[in-house]
């Protein structure tokens, strides 16, 4: 039987539904005559208080409402990848072909996975009559992309024995693959299935982010490093590159899947994501970047109530390709936008505010969605490894870090890429703060870099930091009593940060050779900056100046600044030749 209700009051997005019979919170609820769909956020008795993701004008007190009895939930299944959704994981692309609008017309419902494509589905040794199956089992696999191979799992609430079964062959995710029973329920297990957004995808066991998560960013993977499953913010005022760098972050990162969402940023931005994404090739596999990226639009002129339930969305995708063993990169473009939409909602309700008008509960809110990062052995068969790692932008008015979102956001994460409004200024992208920015993750993927990649990369890695916070010590002195007065050891300590400054944490997002350093470039990078650090020292303790150095080997500094822009990551032996330019350069002057 129907559970029907009637509109008793609207103000703004939020509509107040009477006579609605057991209302149940998070359940969603179709508003009006055009069923709009909302989800209860309040509950008085048979009074719900039903927020709406859709424009509500021209809704009427009288209309009808009716209650789903289920949570707002995503469809999970193949032909996720490479599409754009809204908020709430509507298909932005077949609406417009459906619709002929430029805009999401009112009431419009699509199915997010794509109903009338036929896949080839290739059914795994467990799918056989009579096996056992459970939660997370790999039951057969279907070619998504060229980069994506979709594991069909058994859904997290389905077990018991199968007792038919499809062979090879194409279906559509409507189409039943088996059918298990359990406890004399029998039940259809399809390609594709529903998850409610706001509860976590279950898994077995959580484990310790030790793995690098690889940008090609200097600054990031050497300085500051993201642990794959791990969790990280990017705060900066407006103009310092928050939209730049994390787009780097999507395109360049070696996550096998990237969720892109835009939750309340402008729509040219993410106009300049649909447009670039598809022309960008994955440096990792030569493949295009959409075949492994799925995005999720929620800009500024779109329902802001939406923006809310974007995040979660986006979070619960990500769960689900974790499950498949994947490496999976979130990204969400503005967290402050998100944490405007819940300060409006709760206005709406007449909630207490707290900080600044935001609820109570917004640290609450920020905790569920960034502990919903990791990396963990998922449930079922075969054991798989998969990691879901979080980078949420964070834009604090005036680039005060203060503010609450930024405050809060630090106590959930582990990453803190500090962008700086100075740096920014004077054209150094990207425009990360090496003094105030921190990662707890250095310590765990030592380990990896030294297996992978160069045993010394932790000692140069350290000695590249303290010279940078030795140079902004002597800042300070600087201006008392001017550069030309410190000791000659200091002058070198400016003159080699200087080249760090300018030849390694520098980066052109838009240059075909700057914009990704593989690993292996980056420590070269390091070596040579350090090598010139350590015989320049011993020059200084011998009498020879500072100037005199920098007169000898000014062409070769200028060479080993422009590395960056003129050796590729593929002819990494143009650094020997460099280097042995620079030595033979210094050794002269020791002479």
């Amino acid at each position: 039987m129907e559970r029907k209700g009637r509109v008793t009051r609207i103000s703004g997005s939020l509509v107040v539904v009477d006579d609605l019979p057991s209302p149940q919170m998070y359940e969603v609820v179709e508003v009006g005559e055009q069923r709009l769909i909302g989800e209860v956020v309040r509950i008085e008795g048979n009074r719900a208080y039903v927020q709406v993701y859709e424009s509500t004008s021209g809704i009427r007190p009288g209309e009808p409402a009716y209650g789903t009895g289920d949570p707002l939930s995503v469809e999970l299944g193949p032909g996720l990848v490479g599409q754009i959704f809204d908020g709430i994981q509507r298909p932005l692309t077949r609406i417009l072909d459906v619709t002929k609008s430029v805009f999401v017309v009112r009431g419009v419902k699509l199915e997010a996975v794509p109903r009338d494509v036929k896949y080839t589905f290739k059914p795994s040794e467990k799918l056989k009559k009579g096996e056992k199956v459970g939660p997370g089992d790999v039951i057969g696999v279907v070619e998504e992309t060229p980069l994506i191979k979709h594991q069909i799992m058994v859904p997290p609430n389905v077990r018991g024995r199968v007792v038919d079964a499809v062979g090879e062959g194409d279906y559509t995710v409507d189409d039943p693959i088996a059918f298990v029973e359990f406890e004399g329920d029998k039940k259809a297990v399809k390609m594709m299935h529903r998850w409610p957004v706001r509860r976590s995808r279950p898994f077995r066991e959580k484990l310790e982010p030790q793995l690098p998560l690889i940008t090609g960013m200097r600054i990031i993977d050497t300085l500051f490093p993201m642990a794959k499953g791990g969790t990280g913010a990017i705060p900066g005022a407006f103009g310092t590159g928050k939209t730049v760098t994390l787009h780097s972050l999507a395109m360049w990162s070696d996550a096998r899947v990237v969720i892109y969402i835009g939750c309340g940023e402008r729509g040219n931005e993410m106009t300049e994501v649909l447009e670039k994404f598809p022309t960008y090739k994955d440096p990792w596999t030569g493949r295009p970047m959409m075949e492994r990226t799925i995005l999720i639009a929620n800009t500024s002129n779109m329902p802001v109530s939406a923006r809310e339930a974007s995040i979660y969305v986006g979070i619960t995708i990500a769960e689900y390709y974790r499950d498949m063993g994947y490496d999976v990169l979130l990204v969400a473009d503005s967290t402050s936008r998100w944490a405007e939409a819940l300060r409006e909602i709760s206005g709406r309700l007449e909630e207490m505010p707290a900080e600044e008008g935001y609820p109570s509960y917004l640290q609450s809110r920020l905790a569920e969605f960034y502990e919903r990062a990791g990396r963990v052995v998922v449930e079922g068969s075969p054991e798989r490894i998969g990691s879901v790692t979080v980078v949420g932008a964070v834009s604090p008015p005036g680039g005060d870090f203060t503010e609450p979102v930024t405050t809060h956001t630090r106590r959930y994460i582990r990453v803190f890429w500090a962008l700086d409004a100075s740096l920014a200024y004077s054209r150094h992208y990207p425009a990360i703060n090496w003094i105030t920015s921190y990662s707890a993750y250095v310590d765990l993927v030592s380990s990896w870099w030294a297996e992978n990649v160069d045993k010394e990369w932790r000692s140069l890695r350290d000695e590249i930091h303290n010279i940078l916070l030795r140079e902004n010590e002597l800042k300070e002195i600087v201006r008392l009593i001017g550069a030309e007065n410190l000791s000659e050891p200091d002058k070198l300590t400016l003159e080699v940060a200087r080249i760090i400054r300018e030849g390694f944490l520098k980066q052109n997002a838009y240059d075909r050779i700057d914009a990704f350093t593989s690993p292996q470039k980056q420590v070269r990078m390091m070596k040579i900056i350090l090598r010139f650090n350590t015989i320049a020292r011993k020059l200084v303790e011998s009498g020879v100046t500072v100037k005199a150095i920098r007169e000898t080997v000014d062409d070769v500094l200028t060479d080993i600044i422009k590395s960056r822009f003129t050796i590729s990551n593929d002819d990494l032996s143009k650094f020997d030749e460099l280097e042995s330019r620079l030595v033979e350069k210094l050794e002269s002057l020791a002479k």
